[in-house]
């Protein structure tokens, strides 16, 4: 597959090179990336590399969406493109060396698919995995503007209880190094009225029992919610469970590469974090954030 600026999906909304942030002294890293192979990104790994060292980030770490054994939705590489996912993030570390570019993959869970997990895992020396959860079913990515109709057919209660409990389940694989932008289920701003937390315990519990990283993401500032991923209460919740958080930006152009990283550091400041990890090899670091 050939890469340009004209692979894109509109799935996610438009993409741009450009975003307003102040300069990244102390987050020190970018684990959360894409590349066009996943039909909804533009730019190649070696310019969110360069985007990264601009910003003076220690490192950045490239993680598309994990391919599926047959057809499965648009907005994945293809099973067939992934020796060239592994050739692009060759070529940007050669290009930037001796800058650290870790190999990633973000993989969407889903109960029964396992074996298919277990496969990936064993595919390239990865530095680390993503587990995410976009699907509370089959055809239905709950972050996808296609479906957001059904928000309307069901309760929000019953959306967020499938939401998390397929969450918890992906935790308790043990197959993942960090999880991605954990209350995605908030993208649209559909939420439940009332104490949220019940929601959100059977998670910080599974992190902590599994020793899984969260991660703390800004994409959801550039999403009708308009709010990190996770919120605040979740995130001192976490925090006072000593789960441990890297900081995404789940770019999907070199510009947002570190988007918001000032408002991420004042928000995981105020839970209580002075640490976050680096990974290479699927060994954690702990490193300061300031």
């Amino acid at each position: 597959m050939r890469l340009t600026p004209g692979n894109v999906n509109p799935r996610r909304g438009s993409l741009t090179f450009l975003c307003s942030r102040t300069n990244i002294l102390f987050v020190p890293a970018d684990y959360h990336t894409h590349t066009p192979l996943c039909h909804h990104a533009i730019g190649a790994p070696v310019e969110y590399a360069l985007a990264a060292i601009g910003l003076g980030l220690d490192e950045i770490g490239i993680s598309d969406h994990s391919p599926m054994p047959g057809p499965f939705d648009d907005w994945r590489m293809d099973l067939a493109d992934f020796s060239d996912y592994l050739a692009l993030v060759s070529e940007a570390r050669e290009a930037v060396a001796p800058y650290p570019v870790r190999l990633g993959l973000e993989v969407d869970y889903f109960a029964g698919q396992e074996s298919w997990i277990e496969k990936l895992t064993g595919l390239a020396p990865w530095d680390y995995l993503i587990g995410a959860v976009h699907y509370l079913g089959p055809g239905w990515d709950v972050d996808n503007p296609k479906w957001i109709g059904r928000f309307e057919e069901l309760p929000v209660e019953e959306i967020w209880t499938r939401y998390f409990a397929e969450y918890e389940r992906c935790v308790r694989s043990g197959a993942f190094d960090f999880v991605a932008h954990p209350d995605l289920v908030k993208k649209f701003g559909h939420r439940p009225a009332g104490d949220l937390r019940p929601y959100y315990e059977p998670i910080i519990t599974a992190l902590v029992e599994t020793g899984t990283v969260m991660e703390v993401s800004t994409a959801g500032l550039r999403k009708p919610v308009g709010e990190i991923y996770p919120g605040p209460e979740m995130l001192a919740m976490a925090h006072a469970a000593g789960v441990e958080i890297v900081i995404s930006s789940d770019a999907h152009a070199p510009g947002e590469v570190g988007a918001d990283f000032d408002l991420a550091e004042k928000l995981v400041h105020e839970a209580g974090y002075r640490h976050t990890v680096q990974f290479r090899r699927r060994e954690k670091t702990r490193v300061p954030l300031s």
